[in-house]
Formats: structure tokens, sequence, C-alpha cells
């Protein structure tokens, strides 16, 4: 019976090592994405408000036709901790929006212009319209997208990430997914309303390269001066941009839970220096002799 459990005990050790050491992304899968370099990285990361910036242009002219913001208001473009937007930008961009309100007085619902408090219409009115707009498939939603997108880094790699508080494989995902579309394999056949892309789960997606537009076959920019600040435009600049908006889009309040978390771990080492001091004139009071009643 010992050996038996022993037996049992080392094919599992052995099982668990090959699983360890499994690939993070199987054969065909997609290839890893590579790591990049972001502001927001770490316990004191902070948004880059200007990239902010590039990046809901980004969004808006390239992304928003088909991916919608349904949980973002307008509103939280101004606030603090996000692109910087000043309240007259936000009221006269909410206002180039329509959005469904009502009932009036007469019981119908009705159309008026976006205010700041109000969220990011959704692009389709419905899941059907969305289908029959995009190949039959629901285009997803981008509130939350850096969040809910990720892949596996795989043994040891993730150990290292405990310690380095790497939290950033949702937005190395999305911008691997933008910059890589490309042709597909000789010999790999790519069905009619797919796209090949390096990066993406089996490689075949349906969504068509969002940043075709503003770039030629040759990877140069159709428009160089896109961004009004000089930044230069990249494929990886311009994936990077919308990718950093859509991380804060789905963590607003990202600079706020960081400060938090600061103080709160600066009081917690004083609170265990005063214990430890507390505890040292307790103890110190005792009779450091053996009881003569022992």
């Amino acid at each position: 019976m010992n050996s038996l459990s022993r037996s049992l005990g080392v094919a599992a050790i052995v099982a668990t090592g090959f699983a360890f050491a499994a690939p993070a992304f199987a054969a065909g899968a997609g290839e890893k994405p590579p790591r990049q370099t972001w502001s927001f990285y770490g316990p004191f990361g902070t948004y880059d408000k200007a990239q902010l910036q590039r990046g809901f242009k980004v969004y808006r002219e390239n992304c928003a036709s088909c991916h919608g913001l349904s949980k973002l208001s307008f509103r939280n473009l101004s606030e603090p901790g996000g692109p910087g937007f000043t309240d007259g930008q936000v009221r006269t961009l909410a206002a180039e929006y329509k959005v469904k309100d009502g009932p009036n007085e007469a019981g119908d619902m009705f159309e008026r212009p976006a205010r700041p408090s109000d969220r990011f219409p959704k692009p389709f009115a419905n899941d059907e319209l969305a289908k029959a707009a995009n190949n039959g498939a629901v285009p997803p939603d981008f509130s939350v997208i850096a969040k809910a997108r990720s892949y596996e880094r795989g043994f040891p790699t993730y150990l290292f990430d405990i310690v380095t508080q790497y939290q950033q494989q949702g937005p190395d995902y999305i911008t691997a997914l933008l910059t890589g579309y490309e042709a597909p394999p000789k010999g790999v056949k790519v069905e009619d309303g797919l796209h090949w892309n390096k990066y993406f789960p089996g490689n075949k997606i349906a969504m068509s390269n969002p940043l075709l537009a503003m770039f030629d076959d040759a990877g140069k920019a159709s428009d160089p001066n896109y961004y009004t600040d000089g930044t230069p435009v990249t494929k990886l600049q311009v994936a990077k941009d919308v990718t950093a908006f859509l991380m804060w889009a789905a963590e607003p309040k990202m600079e706020e839970r960081k400060r938090t978390g600061v103080k709160v771990m600066l009081w917690l080492i004083v609170l265990a220096g005063l214990l430890f001091m507390l505890k040292k004139r307790i103890w110190s009071r005792l009779d450091a002799e053996p009881s003569k009643a022992h």
C-alpha cells in the first residue's frame, strides 16, 4: 500500500512538472505577445494624459463605429486621473452624439443631444443589427476589454509577476493583436470574412484590421500629422495609444486606487512599528528570572 502511494505521488509530481513546463500558447493558438512598456505599470504608475487623448482620437475615428463604451460616461473624460479634457470640451463632444430619452408628454421616446452625464451610446440599437453589419458576429463592448482579455505567461514567468506586480497582460495582448495582422503562411487557407493575425488564438479573426486605413502596405502613415502633438505615427505607437485609452476606460480610478494603497501600506508600517515598541515595553516589565514557585 505504501509503495502504491509513493508511486502515485511521484506520478502526480511528474504530471505537475509537465503541466508547468507546457508552453503558454499551444501550437496554432497564436504567438506570445511581446511585453510593452507602460506608464501605468507598477504600484506608482500613472496614466499619460497626452497618450490617453491620442488613444481616444484613435478609438473614436477607427473603433467607435463597431465597439461601444457603454459603461463610460462623457464626464469621465474630464475627471482627475483621465485624459484631462476640460468641461467645455466634454460638453461639446457629448453634444455631437444622440441618445434616446423619454417618454415625453405625449408618451413617445425621442432623441436629444447627449449631456456629460450620459454614457456613450451603443453603436448598434440591438445585437441583430450588430450581427448583420459584422458577418454574423457582435463586436464586443470596449468598456472593460483591457481587463477582460489576457494570455497565459506560463511557468515560471508568472511567479516573477507576483514579485514585480506585472498585471499588463491585457494591454500587451491588445497591442499585439492590433499589430499582428499579416498575410497567412503559404499553404494556409483563410476563409472569406476572416483575417490572419499571428497573435490571435487560432490565428483567424473575423475583425478586419481597424488601423488599415491609417497605413499603407509598407507600414507608412497615410497622414504623418495625424497627431497634433508631434508624436510619430507608427503602427506600434497608435496601437499602444488606443490600448492605453482602453486601459483607462476599464479602470478610470486606477491612480486614486494606487495612491490609497500607498497610504495604507505606509500606515501599516507605522502601526507595525508602534505595536513592536508596545510589545517590547510590556514584556520588559516581566521578571526574567524563573519563578520561585517552580
